[in-house]
């Protein structure tokens, strides 16, 4: 495993912290076209797997026999802040499957609107449904509901969807099931650690949605919602929204915990994915941003409406600059 220094950090003119990671940019077909580090690089998928794991609801006809609209099939696909909004869409998907909120196995925790800072309604109480995971979990019963399987236990790894599941993310990934090395998110359903090179793949087939042999009305559905309703996938503030508006409908992007996030291209067929392995959010963001500037993806109007999530100028707390944040890496290319 080779990683290497992604952002770097300087206060004054001294260095003083390095983000180490890789990144792997692969088109629809599977091949390796740039990478930084090393594109094989094993590393858990966290929430960037949810598309994937919404594909066997969505490849039996789940989203139309309950009649969820495209915010909700967003939803499957999303790390919501837990806002009004969000936790209305995920009641009413609930409701359409005649399930209630005990039903979720998810757990609760402080909304993310909450962690941002951003006001919570005086006296308010939070539930399952705040879970910035519960539209992924409201679809994982729903397709329990339609297929007949039992409730209770729709997170085990054994369970008919979590196999549905294995089994269509190594199908995305083109990665033999038997390879998958699992492990328990934070909202308690399985999860999966995937090479970069073949979660970017995964990607780049979701983007490609009709044009994807195997799963192509799967992925269109899930993109274009993706891409329509980015305030479901994530939310006010959110790196997500902002990502996905900046692509003026050509870019699904999924940031996952942990510091991994994938971002695919609908015209070329192409995705990235990438790894901070300390986790941090901001030297994440400002080495997406360089991998998109790297790229040629960005126009410059696009480079602007960026340029907050690079977060190049450090200031503390008076509001003075006292350092940078940089790029130390260059993108190269495979032959």
């Amino acid at each position: 495993m080779k990683l290497i220094p992604l952002i770097e950090l300087s206060r004054g003119a001294t260095l003083e912290c390095q983000h180490f990671g890789a990144v792997a940019v692969v088109n629809r077909h599977g091949a390796l076209l740039a990478h930084a580090g090393d594109a094989q690089w094993l590393t858990f998928t966290r929430s960037t797997l949810k598309a994937l794991q919404a594909l066997p609801f969505v490849a039996s006809g789940g989203p139309g026999h309950f009649g969820f609209s495209p915010q909700q099939v967003a939803l499957l696909c999303a790390s919501h802040n837990g806002e009004d909004k969000h936790v209305a869409q995920v009641q009413d998907m609930l409701d359409k499957a005649g399930l209630g909120i005990q039903t979720l196995k998810c757990g609760c925790h402080v909304p993310v609107f909450v962690e941002l800072g951003l006001p919570a309604p005086q006296g308010a109480a939070f539930d399952e449904r705040h879970n910035n995971c519960s539209g992924k979990h409201a679809g994982f019963l729903a397709h329990c509901v339609q297929k007949g399987w039992a409730l209770e236990s729709y997170l085990d790894p054994a369970h008919p969807l979590q196999q549905a599941i294995r089994q269509d993310v190594a199908r995305a990934a083109r990665v033999p099931q038997e390879s998958l090395k699992m492990g328990i998110d934070g909202c308690s359903a399985p999860n999966y650690a995937l090479p970069l090179a073949h979660l970017a793949l995964a990607y780049a087939r979701l983007a490609s949605g009709a044009a994807d042999p195997e799963f192509g009305d799967s992925f269109a559905l899930l993109g274009e919602a993706m891409t329509a309703h980015p305030d479901m996938v994530s939310g006010t503030g959110r790196n997500d929204l902002a990502f996905i508006q900046a692509g003026r409908g050509d870019w699904v992007s999924k940031v996952g915990a942990d510091g991994v996030q994938v971002l695919g291209s609908k015209s070329r067929g192409e995705a990235f994915a990438i790894k901070i392995i300390d986790g941090n959010k901001a030297a994440l963001f400002a080495a997406s941003v360089e991998v998109l500037d790297q790229l040629g993806w960005l126009d410059g109007t696009q480079r602007e409406e960026l340029r907050p999530w690079r977060a190049e100028a450090i200031v503390n707390a008076r509001g003075l600059q006292v350092g940078e944040r940089k790029p130390a890496f260059r993108l190269q290319p495979s032959h």
